[in-house]
């Protein structure tokens, strides 16, 4: 680097997203990443057309459709008798309306995109094995020190460093809320599951505290499921409940489909469900947080990474706006940041009691309202994938 860059602490999916959009500002831009190599664990991954957007203004939605899948539905169905109560149309009119797809992949192909578009800008630079430590600013600018004492100095810093962030403990003690459920997940190829695999549609089967949710990825090649259910067993600072012999006991007596769907999931990895309530000020000097650091929410909106775009994409328009002024960027970027994506975090909240209804009257008002909704009737989501915000004028 030959000045000061802007330095980014994750190399997850926001913050090379945060990366690409400082290099867009024209900032110099490092990149630190705690793993030995960049990557992504886990299996599919969402986006919706309020994400497609933001991957299409970076130039990569081009390469990203290369391993994509593009459903055609959003299909709700009882995990008992697998009926189906509620449809979200994915195809012509949703794509004209929101001027996007809504597509579906595998987590590490879209990292992959977003880490070889990084790796060709010519102001992003790549670092791994850096566990951070500390940050600091001063006169000279912000540092950043890492496990072994050595010191990055930039000119400001983005901490994108996921749910378990270290940056987010400089603007709030706040603890990770665990919410008792827990997901196993699994991508199969497409042969072994047979003609039990959908590939048109992505299916959330609900029921009381448990889902399960399919679709296929890497253009068809493989089937991605997550089981998700609420452990009765919750122990806090354990790994002794919601075990893959719970799984199968809170599943018993459901749709065949449902009951051959656990059969190919793994059960090695078990992935506690956490959020955070949100914060009101991400933003310190020449400091602000992105992504999972600044808003970790629950996965049942799909919009982790889609958040993490959005704000990558505003931040960009920031950026550009006030140039070097960095604090003010970051302000202007958080006061429209914090209440969209609070808002997006309280709702996935929502969105999982409503799906995991226990109470029978609780469900069968839910169902009733579903069966009225029209597969083309786009109301309820319009405030979710219709998020397009200009820049304010200076």
């Amino acid at each position: 680097m030959s000045k000061k860059p802007v330095i980014v602490i994750g190399g997850g999916i926001g913050g090379l997203a945060g990366a690409l959009a400082a290099a867009e500002a024209g900032q110099e831009t490092m990149v630190l990443e705690q793993a030995p190599q960049f990557g992504e664990i886990g299996a599919g991954i969402q986006m919706g057309p309020n994400a497609m957007s933001v991957l299409d203004r970076f130039g990569v939605a081009e390469e990203i459709s290369k391993y994509a899948v593009f459903p055609q539905r959003l299909v709700l169905k009882d995990v008992y008798t697998a009926k189906e109560l509620s449809v979200l149309d994915l195809g012509d009119e949703f794509k004209e309306k929101y001027g996007f797809p809504y597509i579906v992949l595998h987590r590490s192909d879209l990292h992959r995109v977003l880490y070889e578009a990084c790796k060709k800008n010519p102001l992003i630079s790549l670092v791994n094995g850096q566990t951070i430590e500390t940050v600091e600013e001063n006169e000279t600018g912000v540092i950043v020190t890492n496990q072994l004492g050595d010191e990055f100095t930039g000119k400001a810093v983005i901490g994108a460093d996921g749910l378990w962030s270290k940056t987010r403990k400089y603007f709030s003690d706040d603890e990770a809320v665990c919410s008792h459920y827990v997901a196993y997940r699994g991508a199969v190829p497409i042969e072994e599951i047979g003609h039990d695999a959908n590939m048109d549609d992505v299916i959330m089967w609900i029921g009381p505290n448990q889902h399960v949710v399919q679709y296929p990825v890497r253009k068809g090649e493989l089937y991605n499921q997550v089981v998700v259910f609420k452990s009765q067993n919750y122990k806090p600072d354990s790994d002794d409940w919601g075990t893959p012999e719970e799984m199968d006991q809170v599943f018993k007596g459901c749709h065949p489909l449902v009951e051959n769907a656990l059969s190919f999931i793994q059960r090695q990895i078990r992935w506690p469900m956490f959020d955070r309530e949100p914060i009101e000020n991400w933003t310190k000097g020449n400091f602000t947080l992105l992504g999972d650091a600044a808003h970790p929410m629950l996965q049942y909106l799909a919009q982790g990474g889609c958040q993490a775009l959005e704000d990558a994409s505003y931040l960009a328009d920031m950026l550009k706006l006030h140039g070097e002024n960095f604090g003010q960027a970051f302000l202007a970027y958080q006061e429209e940041r914090i209440p969209r994506a609070s808002k997006v975090q309280k709702s996935a909240r929502l969105w999982g009691e409503i799906i995991h209804a226990e109470n029978p009257v609780s469900i069968l008002l839910r169902n009733t309202l579903f069966e009225k909704k029209e597969a083309k009737e786009f109301e309820m989501i319009d405030w979710l994938y219709g998020y397009k915000k200009l820049p304010a004028k200076i």
